[in-house]
C-alpha cells in the first residue's frame, strides 16, 4: 500500500523546520529545504518501522493485519481535511 504523507515546512531564520502532518513527533530541522525534506523522509520511515514493530509486539502471537482498513481510514481522513478551512 502506498500512503501519502504531507510535510509542512517553513524557513525560520537560517534554518528550515518541518513536520509530517499525519504522524505526531515526526519533525526535523536543516540548513536547506532539500536537506529538510530528506530528513523528514528518513525520520518518517524510522517512525513507521518502530510503530509497526511495537504494534506487532503488543499484539503477540496470532495477530491479523488489515491493510484495507488503513486505506479506508486514509480516505476518511482526506475527506475530513477537505472540510477544514484553508489558511
Amino acid at each position: 500500500m502506498n500512503q501519502t504523507y504531507t510535510a509542512v515546512v517553513k524557513r525560520d531564520g537560517e534554518w528550515w523546520i518541518g513536520w509530517v502532518e499525519e504522524v505526531l513527533g515526526v519533525n526535523a530541522q536543516e540548513e536547506s529545504r532539500e536537506l529538510l525534506l530528506t530528513s523528514l523522509r528518513e525520520v518518517l520511515s524510522e517512525a513507521l518501522i518502530m510503530s509497526r514493530e511495537e504494534a506487532r509486539q503488543a499484539a503477540g502471537a496470532g495477530y491479523e493485519e488489515f491493510a484495507p482498513l488503513l486505506k479506508a481510514l486514509a480516505t476518511v481522513n482526506k475527506h475530513c481535511l477537505n472540510e477544514l478551512p484553508s489558511h
